[in-house]
C-alpha cells in the first residue's frame, strides 16, 4: 500500500481552481459525447440503409488505420508547439471546428443514393471527423496532464473531468428513442440528419470550451524545454520515431497501456450484448416489449458511475494510492459482473440494476486512475530524458484505447457467429442465449483479472513521484 502521509511533507502543492476543472471538463464531455452518440448513430447504416456488413467493417477499420498515424504525429507537433497561446490550445479550437462541422455533414445522407455512394461519402467525412477529433483530443488530453504537478491534484482533475465526461453516456442511449419514434421522424436516416446537426453543434461548443477557458497551467512544467532550431525533414523524423520508442519502452506506461486495453477492449467486445439479452433472453426476442429497459441499464450504468464510483474511487486513491485504488475497484467489478448471471431475470427485470453499481467501478475507475498515472509517468520521463512528452504520451494511451475499440468491434460479431445467434428469428435456441450470458460475464472478468495482474507490481507511487518532482525542481533551479 502506498504510503498517504508523502503528501504532508509535499511542498509542491499546485492546486487547480475549480473553475479551470470544470472547463476541462467540459472538454471531456465533447471527448465522450462524440463516440457515445456515433454508437448509436452506425446502426443506421445497416439497419436503416441497407449497407453491408463488409462496408460497414471497413467504415469502423479504414479510419482506425487514419489513427495510427495522425495520433502519435499529432503528440508530437503539439509537444514542440511555442505560441502566444500555449501548445495545446490552438489545436483543440482547431480541432473542435473540424470534428463538429464533419460529424454533422458525415451523417446527411440518404436511402435514395445507391449503397457505394453513401459508403463513400460517409467514409470520407469519417475519416475527417477523426482527423478533427485526433487534433482536439491529443492535446487536449496533454493539457490535463500538465495543470498540475502535485500528486494528488491530477487525480482530482480526473475525476471531475470524468464525472463530467460520463453525462454522455447518460444522454446517448436515449438517442435511440428519438431516431426510432415514428412521432419524432418519419425513418431513422431522417433522425440522423438533423440529430447530427444538434450533436454535431453542442458537442463543438463544449469542444471549445477549454480553448478558451482552459488558461491555468503549472509553470514547471509547461515552459518549452524543446529545441526550437531549424532541423531538416530527415531529422525530425527520427526524432519523432525515437520519441516514440522512447515512450514505449517505459515500464509503468506500458502496464496502464496493457492494463486498459485489457479491461476496456474486454468491456466493450460484450458491451453491446445487454441489449440481446434483454430483448431475446428476458423478452423473448421482441424489441417494443422491452421497450425502453435497455436504455435504461446503460443510463443507470452512467449515474451510477457519477455519484457513486468517481467520488469513492477519488477519495480511495488519495487515502491509500492509486494502485490500490485500482486493484480494489477492478475486483468489486469482477463481483458486479458474476452477479449478473443470476440478476438477468425474465420473471424480474427490476433485479438487472442490482449488480450495477458494482459493476460500473469497472470502466468507472479506470480512466480517473489511468490518467493520473499518466500525468505522474510524463515526469518521470522528463527526469530520465530531459524533454517533456505529455502529448506523445497522450496519443499512444488513446490511440491503444481507439485500436481496442475496434478489435472490439470485430471480436463480437465473431463471438455472435460462434455462438449461434440467429437475427432473423426472435426465439433463440437456449444453447445461444446461455453462452451469450455466459459471454457478458466471462470476457470481461479475464480481461479484468489479467489487467489486476499486470498491475500488481506497479511501483511509481506518490514517495516515488515526489521524489522525481523534487529532483526536477532542483534540475530546475540549478539551470536558471
Amino acid at each position: 500500500m502506498e504510503n498517504n502521509n508523502i503528501q504532508d511533507a509535499t511542498p509542491h502543492m499546485n492546486k487547480i481552481p475549480l473553475s479551470q476543472k470544470v472547463a476541462f471538463g467540459f472538454g471531456m464531455l465533447a471527448n465522450q459525447m462524440f463516440p457515445a452518440a456515433l454508437g448509436i448513430f452506425m446502426v443506421i447504416l445497416v439497419q436503416s440503409l441497407g449497407m453491408s456488413p463488409v462496408l460497414w467493417g471497413l467504415i469502423f477499420f479504414i479510419p482506425k488505420l487514419v489513427d495510427a498515424i495522425t495520433d502519435p504525429l499529432m503528440g508530437f507537433i503539439s509537444d514542440r508547439t511555442v505560441s502566444r497561446w500555449g501548445k495545446r490550445r490552438p489545436y483543440v479550437f482547431i480541432g473542435a471546428i473540424v470534428a463538429g462541422l464533419s460529424y454533422m455533414m458525415m451523417w446527411q445522407l440518404s436511402a435514395e443514393n445507391s449503397e457505394m455512394y453513401n459508403f463513400w461519402y460517409f467514409l470520407g467525412w469519417s475519416c475527417i471527423f477523426f482527423i478533427g477529433m485526433t487534433i482536439f483530443s491529443v492535446p487536449y488530453v496533454a493539457m490535463g496532464y500538465e495543470m498540475s504537478s502535485d500528486f494528488h491534484e491530477r487525480t482530482r482533475l480526473m475525476a471531475v473531468a470524468q464525472w463530467i465526461g460520463q453525462w454522455a453516456w447518460v444522454i446517448a442511449p436515449w438517442f435511440w428513442i428519438v431516431l426510432y419514434d415514428p412521432d419524432w421522424f418519419a425513418s431513422a436516416t431522417e433522425g440522423a440528419r438533423y440529430l447530427s446537426i444538434w450533436v454535431g453543434g453542442v458537442c463543438m461548443a463544449l469542444a471549445l470550451i477549454p480553448a478558451f477557458f482552459c488558461t491555468y497551467t503549472n509553470t514547471d512544467l509547461t515552459d518549452d524545454n524543446q529545441t526550437t532550431e531549424q532541423k531538416t525533414l530527415g531529422e525530425t523524423m527520427g526524432e519523432f520515431v525515437q520519441g516514440i520508442v522512447i515512450t514505449l519502452r517505459n515500464k509503468p506506461f506500458q502496464k496502464i497501456c496493457l492494463a486498459t486495453f485489457l479491461i476496456f477492449n474486454a468491456f466493450n467486445m460484450v458491451a453491446g450484448f445487454s441489449w440481446f439479452i434483454i430483448v431475446y433472453y428476458m423478452n423473448g426476442g421482441d424489441p417494443g416489449q422491452a421497450g425502453t429497459w435497455p436504455t435504461l441499464f446503460g443510463s443507470v450504468s452512467a449515474l451510477c458511475t457519477c455519484f457513486l464510483v468517481i467520488p469513492i474511487v477519488n477519495w480511495f486513491s488519495q487515502k491509500f494510492g492509486k494502485r490500490t485504488a485500482f486493484l480494489y475497484s477492478q475486483s468489486i467489478s469482477v463481483l458486479g459482473y458474476c452477479m449478473f448471471w443470476w440478476s438477468f431475470s425474465p420473471e424480474n427485470p427490476w433485479l438487472m440494476f442490482v449488480p450495477i453499481p458494482l459493476y460500473a467501478f469497472g470502466i468507472g475507475g479506470l480512466f480517473t486512475i489511468m490518467m493520473s498515472m499518466t500525468a505522474d509517468i510524463c515526469d518521470m520521463d522528463e527526469l530520465e530524458t530531459g524533454q517533456r512528452r505529455e502529448g506523445t504520451f497522450g496519443a499512444i494511451y488513446w490511440w491503444m484505447i481507439k485500436f481496442g475499440l475496434a478489435f472490439a468491434g470485430l471480436a463480437s460479431g465473431l463471438i455472435l457467429s460462434f455462438i449461434g445467434f440467429d437475427n432473423s428469428v426472435a426465439a433463440q435456441t437456449e444453447s445461444t442465449l446461455t453462452q451469450l450470458r455466459f459471454a457478458f460475464i466471462g470476457i470481461p472478468i479475464a480481461g479484468t483479472l489479467t489487467a489486476i495482474f499486470v498491475m500488481r507490481n506497479y511501483d511509481l507511487d506518490e514517495k516515488k513521484a515526489n521524489e522525481i518532482r523534487d529532483e526536477l525542481n532542483l534540475r530546475a533551479e540549478a539551470a536558471s
